[in-house]
């Protein structure tokens, strides 16, 4: 494998997942969203397949994008094996939103609760590194997060996701990353003091 490949394959393998499930177009869409009844009634894979479908072209571009964009930021905060411990756990805490927290949600698609969980995770393990990145990327998110609870989602966002946008799962991802971190650090705890 080349050496590149190695610190970009996690991004790269969600991104022809996500690639592949768009051109499936609507058939796929109706098929892989997260979808309320249908899970209900036993159709368990939307819970992991919901987040790699999208609401259209433009959608999937725009997170895809993102994910390079959050990667190139923090992906290599974390070694592969935590991020592969890391992304179902930020994919459950968003699910277990929606399930438990949003019980009017009817579907959801797109990766973006996953992108702001991602990045909250990056920022997180490497928040006593020196110099502002960290923290000023940490408080534009804070305030993003924030302002989406108090007045909803941010000018624009509809228009360029081709749809509406749930901001809840912006925030369950972020909860999401933060446990996520916080396990890590249990589990690594513990393993040395054993």
């Amino acid at each position: 494998m080349p050496a590149w490949l190695g610190h970009w394959w996690l991004p790269l393998l969600i991104c022809i997942v996500a690639f592949l499930a768009e051109a499936g177009g609507e058939t796929a869409r109706f098929a892989l969203r997260y979808e309320r009844m249908a899970i209900g009634e036993g159709e368990y894979w939307r819970l992991l397949t919901g987040h790699f479908v999208h609401l259209g072209w433009s959608h999937l571009l725009m997170n895809m994008l993102a994910l390079l964009l959050i990667w190139l930021l923090v992906g290599d905060r974390l070694n592969g094996r935590a991020w592969l411990l890391a992304l179902p756990a930020i994919i459950v805490t968003i699910d277990a939103g929606f399930w438990w927290l949003d019980t009017p949600l009817a579907w959801y698609v797109g990766f973006s609760g996953a992108l702001h969980g991602m990045l909250l995770a990056g920022l997180v393990v490497d928040w006593r590194r020196p110099g502002g990145e960290t923290w000023l990327l940490g408080a534009m998110l804070l305030a993003k997060l924030s302002y989406e609870q108090l007045v909803g989602p941010l000018p624009g966002s509809a228009a360029s996701a081709g749809g509406d946008v749930v901001v809840n799962a912006h925030l369950y991802g972020a909860v999401g990353g933060l446990l996520a971190v916080a396990a890590s650090k249990i589990r690594v705890a513990r393993s040395r003091s054993i």
